[in-house]
């Protein structure tokens, strides 16, 4: 993990390839083990009318990263750099929070990538080991920046291609899904929020931007370059949950019964036979691993300042893996943890939001840019929504609980 200075792109061509990276990075960080998790489970559960969720997160999301991406580029400062410059001391509970909430991923994370390989026959324990010690190299490694960019860029390939393959085969009513993005015969809001805090939540919100901030890109004239490249990143990850979604729903409309305790995994197997379930291995295990990757880049980007690296960032790398990899051995059974995580990181959501539109109204941090007064309006409208969603989610999820006793 080095510093901007260490890896700045000195052409057109290069701030292209690093903005389109942190773009991948931001989206394959999202469609990790929990997004599959969640995104097949609540297809089962809601059927088409999970289309609106999906086209619901989508607009929050938009709203969310647009404005993120272009407020902490034009400053050139970090989530928690910005927080700080807000309210002194702020940055360090908003590192805090995004940490705990990355965490909370990252153990779903690791054990996706053993998941994904015992598919082909390796013990879960040991493709987790693996798969992290992986990462650790990838993170650890000069120039660290630049292999990142075309780690993301090729999973999310493997993993778009392979699930629209599914999706095919498994034949879903495209016209039932078409009718319930706009007139779903019920919402539900805690779909909504999880969906929300597993696309922008938590340290997903700034993994592009911290990336592009690290290669040295930023400041006033970038920012439309970064708001085109934050909605980029929303769109490949819409892209991705909606072929998931179909595939998940024509499995759902023959009558196959998803297993809840691997709902993704079983809608594979059911839509398209072993075949499909070796395909769910290679699409589970590049989401684990990039979304471990990611994870552990943002979460520990929230503990760094200015240009430069603390010493012993490598080794943060290795204890920020190791831990999660440690919990997962421990608890097991990370379903539930998955979903847990993508609601955990809606809750998140509305204090770094509100961070960056509070910031957003600074002249002392903003300088000459004028942050567009639409834009702003979304970003608040986003906010209260999360801010709703994600209360209206915690009573749903407490009554579901006590339901289940």
């Amino acid at each position: 993990m080095k510093s901007a200075a260490d890896e700045a792109p000195s052409s057109a061509r290069e701030q292209r390839s690093v903005t389109l990276g942190g773009v991948f990075l931001m989206a394959t960080s999202a469609i990790g083990p929990g997004f599959l998790t969640q995104t097949a489970l609540f297809t089962a559960i809601f059927g088409a009318d999970f289309a609106f969720a999906i086209l619901a997160s989508v607009v929050v999301d938009i709203a969310v990263q647009a404005n993120v991406w272009r407020v902490l580029g034009v400053t050139r400062m970090r989530g928690q750099e910005l927080a700080s410059a807000l309210v002194p001391g702020l940055g360090l509970a908003v590192a805090v929070l995004v940490g705990l909430g990355g965490l909370a991923f990252n153990i779903g994370n690791v054990a996706g990538c053993g998941l994904g390989l015992n598919v082909f026959g390796m013990p879960t324990a040991w493709g987790a080991f693996l798969s992290g010690i992986g990462a650790v190299v990838l993170l650890w490694r000069p120039k660290a920046g630049r292999a990142l960019d075309v780690f993301a860029k090729t999973l999310a390939a493997v993993k778009i291609l392979l699930t629209a393959c599914v999706m095919v085969w498994t034949h879903p009513d495209y016209a039932a899904a078409a009718r319930a993005l706009v007139m779903p015969s019920r919402v539900a809001f805690l779909p909504i929020v999880t969906l929300v805090g597993g696309t922008v939540g938590g340290y997903i919100t700034f993994a592009g931007v911290h990336r592009l901030l690290d290669a040295g890109i930023g400041g006033p004239g970038a920012a439309r370059r970064l708001g085109r490249a934050a909605i980029t990143g929303i769109v490949i990850t819409a892209l991705m949950r909606m072929l998931l979604f179909l595939a998940v729903l024509g499995v759902v409309g023959r009558g196959g019964v998803i297993d809840r305790g691997n709902p993704a995994a079983s809608a594979f197997r059911l839509g398209a036979g072993e075949w499909g379930y070796h395909l769910f291995g290679v699409v589970l295990w590049a989401a684990a691993m990039s979304s471990v990757v990611g994870c552990s880049y943002t979460s520990l980007s929230f503990f760094r300042t200015g240009d430069t690296v603390r010493r012993g960032s490598g080794v943060a790398v290795a204890l920020f893996i190791g831990v999660s990899l440690a919990i997962y051995l421990a608890i097991g059974r990370p379903v539930g943890l998955l979903v847990a995580a993508g609601a955990l990181n809606g809750l998140i959501l509305p204090v770094t939001l509100g961070v960056v539109l509070l910031a957003a109204r600074r002249r002392d941090l903003l300088g000459e840019y004028r942050h567009p007064w639409p834009l702003a309006a979304a970003g608040w409208a986003a906010w209260a929504v999360s801010a709703v969603a994600g209360v209206r989610a915690v009573i749903e999820a407490v009554g579901a609980a006590g339901a289940g006793k």
